[in-house]
């Protein structure tokens, strides 16, 4: 067996973690087990980007997986724990679906997703252009991780496994976005978290609860 194939075979492996980690996210009430997922999920996106900077060459593909462990990997879940443990939120139990009927849908999604990649995977002339179809499919299922849960802190864990969809596929259908675009998106993610920081407190000070269901009560009266 050749160093190519089997490089090949190695990434196949790693998409196929992502998606699995999307799936536990999908299930998961806990949302420090969650945060947990979300830092597992940076760390095999960093894994996939220097094995696919190794085999193509390109060297913006180190500093995007540099830049991938010390963001998603390290600081984020940092920053996501300290918020976690000084607003008290630990579990999310109010969702919209149950947990059977959230993996039914997911499941549905993830053959949408397929379908949905197989045009743009036929276009792409990269060698990883199969783990498309597995990028669209991280990034609907963490659209349905957000649109599940009603804790702000689970919407934004959801948020950031969409970020790393995003990145996964622009890396397995070009091999990564241009260096401005990558800084440009990681202070973008950034600054979000900061002010998403800030308006956590902001909820939990005026309704003692992170449910973002109690802010339908700023809605004026009709």
């Amino acid at each position: 067996m050749t160093a190519q194939p089997f490089v090949l075979q190695i990434l196949n492996a790693l998409a196929a973690l992502l998606l699995l980690l999307s799936f536990a996210m999908l299930a998961q009430r806990r949302v420090v087990t969650l945060v947990n997922l979300l830092a597992l999920q940076g760390a095999v996106l960093c894994a996939a980007t220097l094995l696919l900077a190794w085999r193509t060459g390109e060297a913006h593909l180190y500093f995007s997986a540099a830049l991938t462990l010390c963001l998603k990997v390290a600081f984020l879940p940092w920053l996501l724990h300290r918020l976690i443990r000084r607003l008290g939120v630990y579990w999310d139990t109010d969702t919209l679906l149950d947990t059977t009927g959230t993996m039914l849908v997911g499941l549905l999604v993830v053959v949408f997703a397929f379908g949905l990649a197989q045009p743009i995977s036929a276009l792409a002339s990269t060698a990883t252009r199969s783990a498309v179809g597995i990028a669209v499919a991280v990034i609907l299922l963490a659209f349905l991780t957000m649109i599940t849960r009603r804790k702000a802190m689970s919407q934004v864990v959801g948020f950031l496994s969409m970020e790393n969809g995003l990145f996964f596929g622009a890396m397995s259908a070009t091999y990564g976005m241009p260096m401005i675009v990558e800084l440009g998106v990681a202070l973008d993610v950034l600054v979000a978290m900061l002010v998403l920081g800030v308006f956590f407190f902001q909820i939990r000070e005026q309704f003692d609860s992170l449910d973002l269901e109690h802010l339908q009560s700023l809605k004026e009266d009709r």
